[in-house]
Parts: C-alpha cells; structure tokens; sequence
C-alpha cells in the first residue's frame, strides 16, 4: 500500500473519473466484487465500499473480477481492433483507395474513423491514406524509382495527376524528390500504449502517447518549426527508435542515441536540455530544474515547458516529480510516468511486441 496515493486523493480521484490517474491505483468495490479504473464510468459506490490497491493482480488476489465497462486488465490507449484491421488494410496496399463505403463494408463508421486518425495522426484518414500513397512514391523515386512506374503503381491514373498532387504535398515536382524534404510518421506498439512517433531524414521530432490531448497541437507545432510536410511513412531514423525502445522498456538501454531535434525559444530548450541531464533511474523536482537552468523560482514555467515537450521518454521529461517526492504531473497519464519510473528503477520491464 505504500505505493498508493493517499486515500482522500484516490477517492476524489475516482469520484471525478479522473483518467490520470489510470495505471495508478485501482479500487475494488465489495458490493458487487468487481474492480475498476478510477476513471470508469459506471455509478460511483459510497467510499466505505471501496478498497484500493496498487496493481491488478492484488486485486484478482483479494477475490475482484475486472469491470467489464472500463477493462481494467488492458493497457490504456491501444489501438482499437477495428482501426489495426484498417491500418494493415493500407499497408498491404497504400495505393487503393478506399471509399466511405469500403470502410462500411468493414463494418467501421467513417466517422468515426477520420476523428480516430484525426487525434492519432493529427489527419484525416483521407489525408492519412493520400500522404500514405504519396510518402511511399516520395521514398521510391528518392531510391531511383522509375517516375512512369511510381505513378502507375500508386494508382495515379496520369502524370499529371500525380505531379500535382506531389508538389502540393511536398512544394516541388517529383523530379526534385531528392532534395525535397519531409517528416516521416509512423506508428508504434508499446507495452504501455502506443506512440507516434515523427522524423525527417537527420533527427527524431516527435514522440507520442497516441491518446494525449496535446497530440494535435504538438503537429501543429512541427508544421510552424520545420516547414515541412508531414506524411505517413518509415526511414532510418525511425527504425532506429524503434531499436532504441525495444531494449529501453526491456530495461537494456539507459541512453538514447537516436538524434533528435527540438526547436523552440531559449527558454524551452534550455528546460529540454536540462531534462535530457537527468541520469537514468533519478528524479529532480521542478524546482530543481528551474535552478538547474537558471531560472530560480520559475518552476511553474518549467512545468509548462515539460508539458510541452514533443519527445517523450527520449526527452526524459518523466524524471520531474514534486519538491515532496510525489508524481506530479505527466501528460501522458500518471499511471505511464509511475511505470517508467519503476522501469528505471529496476522495478519492472516489458516485452515490447512491435
């Protein structure tokens, strides 16, 4: 129980739905012998019918089946069933193009996939699918790639069609595909949710909790800094984050080396770099790193800035806590930052299936 919130916190946490504080706590409610997250949304019982615990499995072990409404047992944030059929859908084929009326034939309400890919991706799926076709023709002419073939094989009926579409997505023609520029988004599994994850040819730009509020904003903020289109794909530099993750949450890597890139005043890359300083396994409260950079007294703005940071767990910005030693905030949810710090604290590893 030591590793609980205390119990006045748990109950306003769960009263409100918090959501994070999912990951956090659990409680288990003795009328009907079922166990939830706080942020379930079933009728809240009075607090003296409820018991908190750590983990799921010491509740499975006080006698609590998991809720069927808020599945307490799965990880927060992960792909829906439906929408990991759709994704391998445009992998096997980016170049089809599919109708409002495809998607209904799969049984998925096109609505709801454009708000999916929208807060996931930072687009519509139509946007997805088009950047998609044009990432993968953008990655075939860089290598050589025949144009009369490229536009062929991504479904473009003419030249002329996809020239236009090309220069409108990446401000040149194909023929300068060489020394066009782009950020590459992919998509990432993690044991605790999945990622996305942005990159140009050099440096990694983005890191993400796919359920995260700020998501789109954190797009947003690319597009102002880089200039750049932003366009589902796969390259070096992602491929080597994905290495980097692996052996990180197998509790193998203590330092990133993918490089990376985070443009923004003196003020935020000043707190960005003081995070990155944080060794592994350690914590600094806000505080701290407002003197760290400093700026002594300017923790409430330090804190904002953490918020800000496009590049989670590379940019250890899970590594600030409160001056009293308690999580504090994270924007990926309380429930991952305690994991990751356990994880760094060799507490726990994952498996990590991507």
């Amino acid at each position: 129980m030591a590793d609980l919130p205390a119990r006045a916190e748990m109950e306003r946490a769960y009263r409100r739905s918090d959501a994070t504080y999912d990951g956090v706590f659990f409680l288990g409610v003795r009328t009907t012998g079922v166990f939830c997250r706080p942020s379930c949304g079933a009728r809240k019982p009075l607090p003296r019918n409820v018991e908190y615990f750590a983990t799921p499995k010491e509740a499975l072990f006080a006698g609590y089946r998991p809720c069927k409404r808020c599945r307490p047992l799965s990880v927060p944030g992960k792909v829906p069933e439906w929408a990991g059929r759709l994704l391998e859908v445009i992998e096997r084929d980016p170049s089809r193009r599919l109708t409002d009326s495809d998607l209904r034939t799969m049984h998925i309400d096109p609505a709801k996939a454009r708000r999916f890919f929208n807060r996931s991706y930072g687009m519509t799926f139509q946007a997805y699918c088009r950047g998609r076709r044009l990432g993968k023709a953008f990655q075939e002419i860089r290598n050589g790639g025949d144009l009369d073939d490229v536009t062929l094989s991504h479904g473009y009926e003419s030249h002329s069609g996809f020239r236009e579409a090309f220069a409108r997505t990446f401000g040149t023609s194909p023929g300068k595909a060489e020394t066009a520029e782009c950020i590459m988004v992919a998509w990432i599994e993690s044991p605790l949710g999945p990622l996305v994850a942005g990159a140009t040819d050099e440096h990694l730009v983005l890191l993400e909790f796919t359920d995260r509020r700020m998501l789109e904003a954190q797009v947003q903020s690319l597009r102002k800094h880089f200039d750049r289109p932003i366009v589902p794909g796969e390259n070096s530099i992602l491929k080597k984050l994905r290495q980097e993750l692996k052996l990180y949450f197998a509790g193998e890597l203590k330092k990133f080396t993918v490089p990376i890139s985070f443009p923004g005043s003196q003020f935020q890359q000043d707190v960005w770099k003081g995070l990155l300083s944080i060794p592994y396994g350690s914590t600094l409260s806000y505080e701290g790193l407002a003197e760290k950079v400093h700026a002594p007294g300017a923790q409430r703005a330090v804190g904002h800035t953490n918020g800000l940071n496009r590049i989670a767990i590379v940019i250890p910005c899970h590594r600030v806590v409160n001056k009293n030693g308690d999580l504090g905030g994270y924007g990926g949810g309380l429930w991952r930052k305690k994991a990751l710090l356990e994880l760094e604290r060799g507490e726990r590893a994952f498996v990590f299936s991507d």
